[in-house]
């Protein structure tokens, strides 16, 4: 597994096979600035250029787009109906095995896919020893057996402002500790899953056939460079008592060390450990 530096985008290898993975690309995002009456020129098709300089740079044999394919939640809006089907009929072009996690923002979005895109479950899927999804839920069960998980959903940037108060935010890619036991607990309680007669822990785990061996999280950034994002280093993620500011079950859980967290630019420059940097911007503050 690597980033595709420069690129919001990651690659799996696993065997012969070459997965490339990527996600929000909220596509019709511009609806919401039209709203709010700034008008600018669909992006789309910059988009799509982006991936098309990875798919010929990378040469994988699959895409998978883990969610918010488009940007409106419960709803399709006219550009979505334009840009979304053009958007992956040229992706067909260039790669022939498209498939999809569905986030929070596609409802719907079986609607305007064409031939060839498969819809996945929201649960996400597992390639080699990595669960990838969308974030806004629970994984597949199975998922617990892998050592890394990756999702998106949540945008991450850090932002960094000087004492005349110049700010300066950059999308970061998220590395963090996992404590898979935890996790396996949280899971299974949001799964609903309950003993059976005097089961205990270890009794259920070996029911279901789960060995809990997930060691870090990998949170990618938005492929859509104009969205808005979460201040990792800001916006309350390390308020452990209450674990304020996250968003998404598997960082509810608790079972996520955001404070050892790995924190790197698109470029693949290490910034450091999420503790340390938030410590850097609070005395900027």
């Amino acid at each position: 597994m690597k980033i595709a530096s420069p690129y919001a985008a990651l690659i799996i290898n696993d065997g012969d096979e070459r997965t490339l993975v990527i996600s929000d690309l909220h596509i019709g995002w511009e609806i919401s600035l039209a709203e709010e009456g700034i008008y600018i020129p669909s992006q789309t098709k910059r988009l799509l250029m982006r991936l098309k300089e990875i798919i010929f740079s990378e040469r994988p044999d699959r895409l998978i787009i883990l969610g918010d394919v488009k940007h409106t939640i419960a709803k399709i809006e006219a550009e979505e109906w334009r840009d979304v089907p053009d958007f992956f009929e040229n992706v067909l072009s260039m790669i022939s095995r498209v498939q999809i996690v569905p986030g929070n923002h596609d409802g719907e979005i079986e609607a305007l896919l064409p031939d060839g895109v498969e819809l996945l479950p929201s649960r996400g899927i597992i390639i080699g020893d990595v669960g990838v999804f969308h974030g806004h839920t629970w994984p597949l069960r199975e998922m617990l057996n892998c050592r890394t998980l990756v999702i998106g959903h949540v945008h991450p940037v850090i932002t960094f402002s000087d004492p005349m108060g110049f700010r300066i935010t950059r999308q970061v890619w998220v590395k963090a500790p996992c404590n898979s036991k935890m996790l396996t607990k949280a899971v299974l309680k949001g799964y609903g899953l309950r003993r059976e007669g005097d089961e205990n822990f270890e009794d259920i785990l070996e029911r279901l056939n789960i060995t809990p061996r997930v060691e870090s999280l990998i949170i990618m950034p938005s492929f859509n460079d104009f969205l808005g994002g979460q201040p990792v280093n800001t916006y309350g993620l390390l308020r452990k008592e209450k674990f304020e500011g996250f968003i998404g079950p598997v960082l509810r859980s608790g079972s996520i060390d955001f404070n050892k967290a790995e924190i790197y630019l698109l470029d693949g420059t290490f910034l450091g450990h999420l503790g340390q940097i938030k410590m850097i911007s609070e005395d900027r503050i």
